[in-house]
């Protein structure tokens, strides 16, 4: 099983801190006018050196410095990693039995090791998104559906 690369839970001084960084970087950020695909070179304060990094990076970061600043904690793993099922169902906030109902069904990508299932990554992932995408589209729906029968 790949290992989860990094996990923070953070304090009210870093929550403070990250608000701080947050709303500094955002005009920056939005100034520079950059493309997907464009480099970012950055300078950390009392650093010597311009370090580049690809603006994905820090698109990533300035969501880390988001949920930081809200308090969330937040892991970062790789797309490739392999989680058991307790670790998956506690990223998607369900029990595990039903995490397990889910990869039965085919929602969610796994594979077995003996007689575990390790939940891939990326599958989690591209669940977590198409779930958040039909969720959306119900809220529109009756959202629409409101608004026609005027209740709003």
């Amino acid at each position: 099983m790949s290992r989860i690369l990094a996990e923070l839970h953070p304090e009210a001084r870093d929550s403070d801190l990250a608000r701080e960084a947050l709303v500094r970087m955002r005009p920056v950020l939005d100034d520079m006018n950059l493309t997907d695909d464009e480099p970012v070179t950055i300078t950390v304060a009392g650093g010597t050196e311009a370090i580049v990094v690809p603006k994905s990076v820090l698109d990533l970061l300035v969501r880390v410095l988001g949920a930081v600043s809200a308090g969330d904690g937040i892991t970062v793993l790789p797309l490739h990693a392999e989680l058991t099922t307790q670790q998956a169902a506690d990223i998607l906030n369900v029990s595990r039995p039903h995490l397990v109902k889910l990869l039965e069904d085919g929602c969610i990508e796994y594979r077995t090791v003996g007689t575990h299932r390790r939940v891939l990554a990326h599958s989690l992932m591209g669940y977590l998104k198409r779930d958040d995408g039909q969720r959306r589209s119900v809220a529109d729906e009756l959202t629409a559906l409101t608004q026609e029968l005027g209740l709003s």
